[in-house]
C-alpha cells in the first residue's frame, strides 16, 4: 500500500512540474523568442537599449550630421532638419525644422518607423515619440571615436555591418596617412572658440581637440575644468593662455572667418600680453573652417585632419 502511494505521489509531482513549465515557465522562453525574432537591438548614447522589430523603412534624423554616415551604409531618410550642409540627395526630403527646434508635428507627419535624435538637443522628443510608439535612437557625434561608434550603430540600423566596417577602416587609413607625414615633434597647441559672447577654450573632446590629438599635437587645455553645460570647452583667460605658452593657436568660430579674424586682431592689439605667446609672436595663429570644425564633420573627419595639418605644415601638402 505504501509503495502504491509513493508511486501515485511521484506521478502527481511530475504532472505538477510539467504544468508549471507549461504556464509560468514559458514566459521567459516566449520573451527570448520575441527578442530573437527582432531585427536588431541597439545600445544608444543614452545607455538605452532600443529594439527594432523590423528593418526601418521610414527614418527621420534630427541632425544633418547624421545624413552622410547613414547614407554611406545604405540608409535613406523621409525627414531631416534644415541645414546649409544638407547633401544633394537629401534636399528633397521633408523638413522638420532646425536641429535646435524640431517641429514635432512635421516630424510625426513623416510617419517614421525610427527617429535618430541628437544627444544634448533632442531628448525632449523621447516622451512624445514613446506615446506614439515610435522608436528613437539617441546618438552623440562630435569627436572621431563617437563618429566611428555612430557608423556602427547606423550599419546596425541598415543591416549593412560590412559597409560600416569598411567605412571605418577607410577613415582610419586616411587619417593615419596624414599623421605619418608630419614631423614627430609634439607641438603645444591652444584651440580657441570665438562667439559674439567672447572666447572659450576647446578641450580634447571637442571636434578640433579630437583632430589635434590624432595629429599628435598636445592640447594645452587638457585637464582643464569644463564649463557648466558645455563639456567640450573650458573658460578662457589671457593669463592662463600666457602661462600655457602654446606654439600654435587654432581658432574656430560661428561667424564669418574674415570678421572673426578682424575681431581677434583687435583683441590682440589691445593687450600686450598676447605678444608674449610664441604662437602670436611667430605668426602661428590659424583659423579653421566651419565646414569641418563648427559641426561634426562626420565621415569627413579625414578631411578635417588634413585641413588642420595643412595649416601648420603647408609645405608637406603641396
Amino acid at each position: 500500500m505504501k509503495s502504491t502511494w509513493r508511486f501515485l505521489t511521484a506521478i502527481f509531482c511530475v504532472f505538477a512540474l510539467a504544468a508549471t513549465l507549461g504556464c509560468g515557465g514559458g514566459k521567459p522562453a516566449e520573451q527570448k523568442k520575441e527578442n530573437a525574432a527582432a531585427f536588431t537591438t541597439i545600445k544608444d548614447d543614452l545607455g538605452r537599449e532600443v529594439t527594432l522589430a523590423k528593418k526601418p523603412e521610414r527614418i527621420v534624423v534630427t541632425s544633418a550630421s547624421f545624413l552622410e554616415p547613414l547614407h554611406a551604409v545604405g540608409g535613406d531618410v523621409v525627414g531631416r532638419p534644415d541645414s546649409k550642409s544638407t547633401p544633394d540627395w537629401a534636399k528633397d526630403k521633408t523638413s522638420i525644422g532646425r536641429v535646435y527646434n524640431v517641429d514635432l508635428e512635421k516630424l510625426l507627419a513623416c510617419a517614421p518607423d525610427l527617429v535618430i535624435a541628437n544627444k544634448g538637443m533632442n531628448e525632449k522628443l523621447l516622451q512624445p515619440l514613446e506615446i506614439n510608439k515610435i522608436p528613437c535612437v539617441v546618438v552623440d557625434m562630435k569627436n572621431y571615436e563617437e563618429v566611428k561608434n555612430e557608423v556602427r550603430i547606423f550599419s546596425q540600423i541598415t543591416g549593412e555591418k560590412e559597409k560600416g566596417d569598411a567605412l571605418i577602416a577607410s577613415m582610419d587609413e586616411k587619417i593615419k596617412a596624414v599623421a605619418e607625414r608630419l614631423p614627430k615633434k609634439k607641438l603645444r597647441v591652444a584651440i580657441l572658440h570665438s562667439t559674439a559672447q567672447g572666447l572659450s577654450v576647446q578641450l580634447d573632446t571637442s571636434i578640433a581637440g579630437s583632430t589635434a590629438k590624432m595629429l599628435g599635437f598636445e592640447n594645452v587645455a587638457s585637464g582643464m575644468k569644463a564649463l557648466e553645460g558645455n563639456p567640450d570647452a573650458a573658460p578662457y583667460s589671457i593669463e592662463t593662455l600666457v602661462e600655457q605658452n602654446p606654439e600654435i593657436i587654432f581658432v574656430t568660430s560661428m561667424g564669418k572667418i574674415d570678421e572673426v579674424k578682424r575681431g581677434m586682431e583687435e583683441t590682440i592689439s589691445l593687450n600686450p600680453a598676447w605678444q608674449t605667446i610664441p604662437a602670436v609672436k611667430n605668426g602661428k595663429m590659424f583659423y579653421l573652417s566651419q565646414e569641418h570644425f563648427l559641426l561634426s564633420p562626420g565621415i569627413e573627419y579625414p578631411a578635417a585632419v588634413e585641413e588642420m595639418a595643412k595649416q601648420v605644415y603647408p609645405e608637406l601638402f603641396k
